[in-house]
């Protein structure tokens, strides 16, 4: 996998020729380390954790798949940049998975403002969730997007209870109309105190 750091340059950007030929075994790796980035909260959402890793794997993907070539770069830069973690924070996309349309089109009619009530607690210390700000998420009839990006900043001390091992790690969504909480396997938390550098 490419080096940590928390920002992708065009450097690390591989010819499209050369990535193609790694493509099948980058994305068998990358399915390897999600099994431990991701938590699922209640039936309908899941929470997909964001690293130098996935966001470098998702540019190249996006190049592959749009051929758009040098001039795309800088776009897929612009917009998956911000979700790598920067130090002190995790990072997620949270995604309402519903197959259904009519079910999917109601459940997001009722869910505004969603992005305002993620929390992760860690040893009992609540971080609420930052929604990122390239848009605004929840239209102004109080329709939620499918998909949110969130941002969770750590002080020092939670980053420290965070890297403790059994440390009870609850991600949560307290919607109205959709309450629910995950607590993160040991497994999980391990994975994602490794960003917090």
């Amino acid at each position: 996998m490419p080096r940590e750091t928390h920002e992708i340059t065009r450097a690390d950007i591989m010819p499209m020729a050369e990535y193609a030929k790694v493509r099948l075994e980058r994305r068998k790796a990358m399915t390897e380390l999600k099994k431990n980035r991701r938590v699922h909260i209640g039936p309908d959402a899941t929470a997909y954790f964001e690293s130098f890793d996935t966001m470098w794997h998702q540019v190249h993907e996006m190049l592959y798949i749009e051929q758009g070539g040098d001039a795309q770069i800088e776009d897929e830069l612009s917009a998956y940049n911000p979700l790598i973690p920067k130090g002190r924070e995790l990072t997620c996309t949270l995604m309402f998975e519903i197959d259904e349309p009519d079910r999917r089109a109601r459940f997001l009619a009722g869910l505004g403002g969603v992005e305002e009530t993620v929390s992760l607690s860690v040893g009992g210390q609540k971080i609420m969730a930052v929604p990122e700000d390239d848009i605004d998420r929840t239209t102004a009839d109080g329709k939620a997007s499918s998909i949110q990006f969130l941002h969770f900043s750590f002080t020092d001390a939670q980053a420290d209870l965070m890297k403790q091992p059994g440390c009870e790690v609850v991600l949560a969504i307290d919607h109205p109309a959709y309450g629910h909480m995950a607590k993160l396997p040991d497994a999980v938390r391990a994975a994602l105190a490794a960003d917090l550098d």
